[in-house]
């Protein structure tokens, strides 16, 4: 026989409100009582239906995620894969699960994330951040549904951000290229759309103007955050004479390839030229030689992300935005390689 909330009352002499209050989280239950009905629902195996439990709550227990705009960004990507698990995981202790919004076909249909919430009920969404963000995802956080974003600013009555200080992240690597008597640096930063690869790019030229270090427009390239990219912009840079002593590539992955672009044309890192890249995947311990990176915390991304959205569901509002420390790496890729 299937079990009901009435039956579990029934047991543990207490009212149906009382289970329900216990099962969904619910504050002001003693602990004695909340005990007694938890023996007793784990005893009996008993598991609330998930329609009933979302119709008497008003709650889904359900948090959107959307990958917003042209995605560069995905769960193949390192640094997005380690943010996105760690969200996960907090956000399931925290009693929810989540649905994933494709907009593979955005444009194509004009389809709305805002009726995609509406429609699934969701309690909250996560929006992370591609290039050429869709103006619908804007939309979902104005309507007040609760919202946080990585990597994007979201404006709304109960929305607010995630992201790493990128200003500071910039300066600390041209800083450690600057206390090391590097001075001759180049920047192979991300596309002019994305809002982070700017911010990272402000940061570099604010840095290299603080210390008085020239900028040379034959020495700046772009890509894609991917390692192809790195890998052209470093053999246009090559083709440039003289050459910049000092590299800092706003991802790894670009700072990888253009690691290989430098090996290929025959120079050696760090002895002819340095680098630093930024995110600190993985692979960068196990480059050859290892590369130097701004260890982006992305634990605690995806850690406040989740704390964060629980209290919006819950109904904190004007939650100010979280900008996060990042760490400067110093590994073989750097002739500094002990740090500072």
């Amino acid at each position: 026989m299937s079990l009901t909330i009435k039956d579990i009352a029934k047991m543990a002499g207490v009212s149906q409100a009382t289970v329900s209050k216990v099962i969904n989280n619910y504050g002001g239950i003693s602990e004695k009582t909340k005990k007694k009905i938890m023996d007793i629902i784990n005893e009996q195996g008993y598991e609330p239906n998930f329609s009933a439990r979302s119709l008497a709550t008003k709650k889904s227990n359900l948090i959107g995620l959307i990958y917003a705009g042209k995605i560069n960004v995905d769960m193949t990507h390192p640094f997005f894969n380690e943010v996105i698990s760690s969200f996960k995981k907090n956000i399931g202790r925290l009693g929810y699960d989540i649905l994933m919004f494709s907009n593979e076909n955005f444009l194509q249909d004009n389809g709305s994330y805002l009726a995609r919430c509406r429609h699934f009920n969701v309690d909250g969404v996560l929006i992370v951040a591609g290039v050429d963000v869709e103006e619908a995802v804007y939309e979902v956080a104005e309507q007040g549904i609760p919202c946080i974003g990585i990597d994007i600013e979201l404006q709304g009555p109960k929305a607010s951000f995630v992201t790493t200080n990128n200003l500071a992240l910039s300066h600390k690597v041209v800083e450690h290229y600057y206390l090391h008597s590097v001075k001759e640096i180049g920047f192979i930063g991300g596309r002019p759309n994305s809002r982070i690869a700017n911010i990272r790019a402000q940061g570099f030229f604010e840095a290299m103007d603080q210390f008085g270090l020239e900028i040379k427009d034959e020495w700046l390239e772009y890509g894609d955050f991917h390692e192809e990219s790195g890998y052209q912009a470093m053999k246009r840079l090559l083709e440039r004479k003289p050459l910049p002593k000092g590299i800092f590539a706003a991802s790894d992955m670009m700072a990888l390839g253009a690691l290989k672009a430098i090996k290929e044309a025959g120079l050696k890192v760090p002895d002819d030229i340095e680098i630093i890249g930024c995110d600190d995947i993985a692979a960068c311990r196990y480059s050859e030689p290892q590369l130097s990176t701004v260890k982006q915390n992305k634990v605690k991304l995806g850690q406040l992300s989740a704390y964060m959205l629980n209290d919006l569901i819950n109904g904190k509002t004007q939650l100010k935005p979280a900008y996060i420390d990042s760490e400067l790496i110093i590994r073989e890729s750097c002739r500094s390689n002990t740090g500072y």
